[in-house]
């Protein structure tokens, strides 16, 4: 491979990273997101989780997310029940609730993209070109082993 397509490849991805970060940052700024949406998203991307995966996942501290999941469940949108597994600890889950504010938070940011999209004369082409490249970023390849 040609020396500058390895440099530029890695300026592209640094890009990427980047500016992937300040879009959510830049959402999050423009939009009222409600306190615990991250852990919405994350029972949503994991299915039903106990606190200290949740934790990990969210990287803050099991107190934090338990205060954080005490939250979604006093407002219905999360579930907490004793772990069938290990009856010492506790399963979260999304509700009904939950996935509708998830779904409704997820509706606000993509007007939000795409009266940017339409702004700045992208066509639906690009757009899909740029999901399916983030998309198959998420999954997992060869160097993710």
């Amino acid at each position: 491979m040609h020396p500058d397509l390895t440099h530029a490849s890695l300026a592209l991805s640094t890009d990427l990273v980047i500016y992937t970060t300040r879009l959510v940052r830049a959402l999050r700024r423009t939009h009222d997101v409600p306190a615990g949406a991250r852990v919405l998203s994350l029972l949503d991307e994991h299915g039903p989780l106990g606190i200290t995966q949740l934790a990990k996942l969210d990287r803050c501290s099991q107190p934090t997310m338990s205060a954080a999941v005490a939250q979604l469940v006093d407002s219905g949108f999360a579930a907490k029940e004793p772990n069938p597994v290990d009856a010492r600890s506790s399963v979260v889950s999304l509700t009904d609730a939950g996935r509708e504010s998830l779904s409704g938070l997820r509706d606000t940011y993509a007007a939000t993209i795409t009266q940017r999209l339409r702004a700045h004369h992208r066509t639906q082409e690009e757009l899909a070109t740029a999901v399916s490249v983030l998309r198959d970023l998420l999954e997992p390849g060869p160097v993710d082993g």
